[in-house]
């Protein structure tokens, strides 16, 4: 057994001077003394291997909770167990333990990392009941420092393929102080060193389909760092936008396509509709922005609200081009009807002192075989000379009737928005909407 440097006596005569009960006092009492010589002369001011070789930290974590995400903030939340080990040979050890358990007070008199997170924009250590950190040193001066943290962390997102969008946010550690070539980070178990298991997951509107790790060295003023990258891979979930948005939106547009079948004639009808739809509209473009940042360029539910709300404001402005040339129509007719009448006074030589009986219906001058007779109250208005039996003018077309721009309207517009939707979306769900990962 090793003697003890300092004055101590050997262990192998601190373990035989007690039994029974006494050999737990006698245990105690040699991890005390193990504790006090490794702390003599121990300066905690200085990294292992100071002046000499790079101190390698090999890191790895355990999520307990991941989420929520905000696509607002561009941020999420992320709470787990983060581990660091490295080597310190000045904490070397030989006694009855292979590993020394100890609590937090040790750790503010030996030296650890100064490890951040660059892309935090808050961190929060947990001290409830107590610091929640575990340290242990195992006899060859390996040393494992735990502690629980809750990171809010930095995830820039680019929302053109939203809400078909995927988002690749990362976690990037390292040293504040010291340089590459002082101190070096690794991961402790590979890929196998970021362990998300399911129940941990804690996202409404994502799924972690994925993560990578890799190390990079980040360039400064000051020199070039060691830093730890881990990238989450997040996809997220379409349903909850199909319900809110991208189905009601289809809903009014084929509700206003509606006001097609209706007859021209009833313009209260068909002008209420068109207005709701645009207000419905509306109100559903609004009410989908206020989940979003205020970003300067249009997402893919942008582009699906803009075209939705001009097919809606076109079946509107359809109505308005049918009324328009109906009310042309109704002139040209009105205008037809007085100049027949008029042609069709000038060609019966109607005689100015020729009276028409006040009681009844009258027979007047007879003029080519037909008669003109006024209406008794209640029998209708008169029919028009030129419509009478044996006019010599023919019929004016009705206005009733449908008219050939919405029969058109009835066949182009569904087949226009059915088109839309399928190029729309065979081009998002076809294509790998997944951000890439970007460099610090």
């Amino acid at each position: 057994m090793l003697q003890l440097q300092g004055g101590y006596p050997p262990l192998t005569n601190l373990l035989s001077l007690g039994t029974g009960h006494g050999t737990g006092k006698v245990f105690s009492d040699n991890i005390t003394l193990i504790l006090d010589r490794l702390l003599d002369g121990y300066d905690n001011r200085l990294r292992p291997g100071s002046g000499g070789g790079v101190t390698e930290v090999k890191t790895d974590f355990f999520v307990t909770s991941f989420g929520p995400v905000s696509d607002v903030d561009m941020d999420y939340t992320m709470d787990m167990f983060f581990r660091q080990m490295w080597v310190d040979e000045r904490l070397q050890f030989e006694g009855p333990t292979e590993i020394l358990r100890l609590n937090n007070r040790m750790l503010d008199k030996i030296w650890t990392p100064d490890t951040f997170f660059r892309n935090s924009k808050k961190a929060i250590s947990h001290n409830t009941t107590t610091p929640n950190k575990l340290f242990r040193i195992m006899q060859n001066g390996t040393v494992l420092y735990t502690m629980r943290l809750t990171i809010h962390a930095d995830c820039p997102m680019s929302l053109l393929n939203f809400p078909m969008d995927g988002h690749s946010c990362p976690l990037r550690f390292g040293s504040y102080a010291y340089t590459s070539s002082e101190i070096h980070f690794t991961w402790r178990k590979g890929l196998a060193s970021v362990d998300c298991p399911a129940e941990s997951m804690s996202l409404l509107q994502y799924d972690l389909v994925g993560k990578t790790l890799s190390s990079e060295i980040f360039k400064a003023n000051t020199g070039h760092y060691s830093v730890q990258v881990v990238h989450f891979r997040l996809q997220r979930k379409l349903g909850y936008y199909l319900i809110q948005t991208y189905i009601p939106l289809i809903m009014v547009v084929v509700l206003s396509q509606v006001s097609f079948w209706i007859n021209k004639e009833s313009v209260p009808a068909r002008t209420v509709a068109g207005i709701t739809t645009v207000l419905t509209m509306t109100t559903l473009s609004i009410s989908a922005r206020q989940s979003l940042p205020k970003v300067a360029y249009a997402t893919a539910m942008d582009w699906f609200i803009a075209v939705c709300f001009a097919f809606v404001a076109s079946a509107l402005i359809e109505f308005a081009a049918v009324n328009y040339l109906a009310t042309l129509q109704a002139n040209r007719l009105k205008k037809q009807r007085r100049r027949q009448d008029k042609l069709e006074v000038l060609a019966t030589g109607e005689d100015d002192d020729e009276s028409i009986m006040s009681d009844g219906c009258q027979e007047g001058l007879k003029r080519r075989n037909h008669s003109v007779c006024r209406s008794e109250p209640g029998d209708g208005p008169p029919v028009p000379i030129f419509l009478q039996q044996g006019s010599a003018f023919p019929p004016i077309p009705q206005l009733a009737g449908t008219s050939p721009i919405d029969k058109w309207s009835r066949i182009l517009f569904p087949l226009a928005f059915a088109l839309f939707n399928l190029v729309y979306w065979f081009n998002y769900l076809g294509k790998d909407t997944m951000e890439e990962a970007r460099d610090a």
